[in-house]
């Protein structure tokens, strides 16, 4: 009994967030808005996908605007890494900070990309982007029919909304009668 009790203990101070793994290097390579290869003191290349957010893909309308966002913050520059997890990917998941800057937050700040609620645990982040929205800054400027999730436009295969499909009495050839045009 007291052997587990020990081992939990254990368990919960290693997984704490003040243990958290934590990488430094630099920002070497930008896939996307939420996407980055850091290179490490040790010459290694690390793919980081950023916690908690999801940023428009490059073909999507923002995309393009929301790498450069991401660019802006950390190409080329020293930064440190908090990891989060490995998504399924192989990335490591983690929050990025440019000096103080945490550049999730200042992302989602910039209305460079949305709070991926299905992963994000951060509180901070969904006020930011509620503000972003009301302020129509960055991608919240765009016409709304334009404003669609990443994680939609990927489901839809790259648009805006799924395609149309039939009714089943248009696939069965059925019509209806046109409308009796007024006399």
């Amino acid at each position: 009994m007291l052997f587990r009790r020990l081992l939990l203990a254990a368990l919960l101070f290693a997984t704490s967030p003040a243990f958290a793994a934590e990488l430094l290097g630099q920002g070497v390579g930008i896939q996307d808005g939420d996407t980055l290869t850091l290179l490490t003191p040790e010459r290694r290349q690390v793919r980081v996908r950023l916690y908690g957010i999801d940023a428009p893909e490059s073909r999507q309308p923002y995309g393009t605007r929301a790498q450069q966002e991401l660019s802006a913050l950390v190409f080329r520059k020293q930064v440190r890494v908090t990891v989060e997890d490995t998504d399924h990917y192989g990335r490591t998941v983690g929050r990025i900070w440019a000096g103080s800057l945490d550049v999730n937050a200042e992302l989602v700040r910039r209305g460079a990309a949305w709070v991926y609620r299905q992963y994000n645990r951060d509180p901070m982040l969904p006020p930011l982007e509620a503000e972003d929205r009301q302020a129509k800054r960055g991608l919240w400027a765009l016409p709304a029919g334009e404003q669609v999730q990443p994680w939609v436009w990927r489901r839809n295969g790259g648009r805006a909304t799924a395609t149309a499909q039939p009714s089943a009495a248009g696939r069965a050839g059925l019509r209806r009668p046109p409308a009796a045009l007024p006399a």
